[in-house]
């Protein structure tokens, strides 16, 4: 591993450093050849936080032992893949504010699969939700489209129990880290889609679920793939979220229709209304994508 990769995934392990400071430190420092020689006035000055954050930060550059940890991810099978390396996947890298680092747990050629689905939806999908996504993406698994979804409950997990029955791929991006699985109750899900598929994530393994990690999460799942799916989502859900983001990326987006009287639709309705893809059949989609 060269040392430039190295010294970016102490950073994602260090408290208070997110996305945002890791771009402020490269700006400063693109290859990061000074990470280790920075004051704490200069750390302050290129991450803007407070001074207590900033000795945290600086404790954890000196402190953190990266290569034991770069070990022990290697005997279990993580991998990490920067945004300048080869294998990065292409479509991903051109979005507005790509992942500097994707830790990868599986098969992580799924990365490049040739056709790639986002689906997402409500936590709390009716019959109609659950009978129009089977509807919809059984056919399109068939045909070898891989369904990338974020291991929430609800239509998310339902994407991925299907794709795995109908026997195809899958890929999980989840908003934590791998040592902190959430939600909880899919636990056994992810193990499996780690076993048999790709579970994804920019975030470090021993990263904690927060709030605010699920919408950031979500442009990843939208950027991975061709066209995003959503089926039931209420205005301002991460559905929705994520949605909106795949229209900015100049991505496809399909919205799959439901009663003008449900909560649950008036996300998609709205979509639909932004330019959205109004679907009621895979052909719909398949059609999309071959002209």
């Amino acid at each position: 591993m060269d040392e430039y990769k190295q010294k970016l995934i102490h950073l994602t392990h260090c408290e208070h450093v997110g996305h945002k400071s890791i771009e402020r430190m490269l700006k400063v420092d693109p290859s990061l050849s000074y990470l280790y020689s920075f004051s704490s006035a200069e750390l302050q000055q290129i991450f803007q936080l407070p001074s207590q954050k900033i000795e945290r930060i600086k404790n954890d550059l000196q402190t953190i032992p990266i290569q034991d940890i770069l070990e022990k991810y290697k005997k279990q099978g993580i991998s990490c893949i920067s945004l300048n390396e080869r294998d990065y996947p292409m479509l991903l890298k051109n979005i507005y504010d790509p992942p500097w680092l994707l830790y990868a747990y599986g098969h992580s050629k799924l990365l490049h699969h040739a056709k790639m689905l986002g689906v997402v939806g409500t936590r709390q999908p009716t019959e109609y939700g659950y009978k129009a996504l089977q509807a919809i993406l059984e056919p399109l698994v068939k045909k070898k489209w891989l369904v990338v979804s974020g291991l929430a409950t609800g239509i998310d997990t339902a994407a991925h129990r299907l794709a795995i029955e109908c026997g195809g791929q899958t890929v999980a991006v989840l908003g934590s880290g791998f040592y902190n699985m959430y939600p909880k109750q899919n636990q056994e899900l992810a193990s499996y889609i780690g076993k048999h598929h790709l579970l994804l994530s920019e975030y470090p393994p021993p990263q904690k679920p927060h709030p605010w990690q699920f919408p950031f999460r979500n442009r990843i799942i939208s950027g991975l793939t061709r066209g995003t799916i959503v089926v039931e989502a209420k205005t301002r859900s991460g559905s929705f979220i994520t949605a909106d983001q795949a229209l900015h990326q100049g991505r496809e987006v399909f919205a799959v229709p439901g009663s003008i009287l449900s909560e649950h639709s008036k996300g998609t309705h709205s979509l639909i209304q932004q330019g959205a893809k109004l679907i009621t059949s895979a052909e719909d989609v398949e059609v999309e994508f071959s002209m």
